[in-house]
């Protein structure tokens, strides 16, 4: 079939959706290959009267299923290149975490070149894996010649449709590419926020090879090698009392969360200390485990989850 023009289109679904124009109505659809952005003839009948339209289509929107368009496994890598106009993820629309935004990018702009990688699916949504040679990784996690998985995030409606999968597969194969001896990742015995699901994990062929207390550093060995976390890790004790954070500024919801939590310990006399991450040596030498982010309270380790106003007076009693 071709369309007006003398185009040659490839009928890719023929199906009844709801168009908004009652019962019996239907459409038949075509693209347009060799175009870019893709394009769909959509032909829209309603009786004996039909319609012919085109809709431009973004590279990852390719068919149509119950009427809505379904989502290819599209991904893209952050580059130099792109990293200033593609968005991370994480915080796409809330306003008050663009300054963190900012942040990220800054610190990746250094990182690229050391073989950060951050691979996202090409839609506006949480789905993405975020890695880097383990040397390079701002963690208190050693080893020799592994990956460093820092976050591997898939939320809302794109669960369950296999991306997560793709994502950590890719991460694997990409450390075998470069002839790594393997692949670890931050987990913890029970499924806790803003970490990789232990379980998850275990499907790939990762193995507790190191834990502090309920946290685990998981890996996945090519040749034997293991890593471990950092003899600093097993402090997991300060001297001081106060309320002690520790923090990086690679998650674009931190700065936003320091900014909450100094005003709420400002208003209410609290004593609060806030150690900024910004050095690698730091990042390996942080007295616990870290993943951007570290609470101490009364001298004792408490949590990597990122606290709010309403997450700390909960955590500290108040």
């Amino acid at each position: 079939m071709t369309d007006a023009n003398g185009i040659e289109m490839t009928k890719n679904l023929t199906q009844k959706v709801n168009l908004g124009c009652g019962n019996g109505c239907y459409s038949d659809i075509f693209m347009i290959p060799d175009v870019s952005p893709w394009v769909l003839q959509v032909v829209v009948g309603y009786g004996s009267n039909t319609t012919t339209t085109a809709i431009t289509v973004t590279r990852s929107m390719k068919r149509l299923k119950s009427g809505e368009l379904i989502m290819s496994e599209e991904f893209i890598n952050i580059t130099l290149d792109n990293l200033e106009n593609e968005h991370l993820c994480c915080a796409i629309a809330d306003k008050k975490h663009q300054c963190g935004v900012v942040a990220k990018k800054k610190w990746m702009k250094d990182r690229i070149p050391e073989g950060h990688i951050f691979r996202k699916l090409d839609e506006k949504g949480k789905i993405f894996i975020e890695y880097a040679p383990l040397e390079m990784s701002w963690v208190p996690v050693n080893g020799k010649n592994y990956i460093y998985i820092y976050c591997l995030w898939v939320s809302g409606s794109f669960k369950g449709k296999g991306y997560a999968k793709s994502l950590v597969e890719y991460c694997i194969a990409d450390a075998r590419k470069q002839g790594k001896s393997g692949v670890c990742i931050l987990s913890s015995k029970k499924k806790k926020p803003f970490l990789s699901e232990k379980r998850f994990m275990l499907k790939y062929g990762f193995e507790v090879v190191d834990n502090i207390g309920e946290y685990e550093l998981l890996a996945l060995s090519f040749d034997g090698i293991l890593p471990m976390f950092s003899e600093s890790v097993k402090q997991d004790k300060i001297k001081s009392d106060d309320l002690t954070i520790y923090y990086g500024t690679q998650c674009p919801y931190i700065p936003n969360c320091v900014e909450q939590i100094n005003n709420y310990c400002n208003d209410n006399g609290i004593p609060l200390n806030l150690i900024a991450v910004d050095t690698l040596e730091k990042a390996k030498d942080v007295p616990c485990v870290f993943n951007n982010w570290a609470v101490f309270y009364k001298g004792e380790f408490k949590t990597l989850h990122l606290l709010n106003e309403g997450y700390l007076k909960k955590m500290i009693g108040e």
